[in-house]
């Protein structure tokens, strides 16, 4: 391969990295998980607000921002959460902090003896009444 061929290539291989890496990043307001009460076999999807804490069985969960993509780019949906969990002596005891994604659940899911938790989606409106 000549030396111009090869820059070319490196060149529009840059172009290809550096536009992948910009793909714009969507703020939701709002996060679509899912829990499995281990106990009951029932699994559940609710929305939560950023920065809002809604209780799923023991747990308290609370999403810090929640990131999607546009339709016209590769879905790529994630979310860093806080989940807390109550003891049975009522102590709140953090049971994760991290990155949640939506195309991974196994990856950063919250396990627990009796509750999972993970993130489905993220989006701008709910039917969920935002936290006043």
């Amino acid at each position: 391969m000549s030396k111009s061929a090869f820059a070319a290539l490196l060149v529009c291989g840059t172009v290809l990295v550096s536009s992948a890496a910009t793909a714009e990043r969507i703020n939701n307001r709002v996060a679509v998980l899912s829990g499995l009460d281990k106990i009951t076999g029932r699994i559940i999807a609710f929305d939560v607000y950023v920065d809002e804490t809604v209780q799923f069985g023991a747990l308290q969960v609370t999403p810090r921002v929640c990131y999607s993509r546009p339709d016209t780019e590769a879905p790529k949906t994630t979310g860093f959460l806080e989940v807390d969990e109550i003891t049975l002596d009522r102590k709140i005891r953090r049971i994760f902090t991290g990155w949640m994604f939506a195309d991974s659940p196994g990856l950063n899911a919250i396990e627990h003896p009796v509750y999972d938790i993970w993130l489905k989606d993220c989006k701008m409106t709910s039917d969920v009444a935002p936290p006043s």
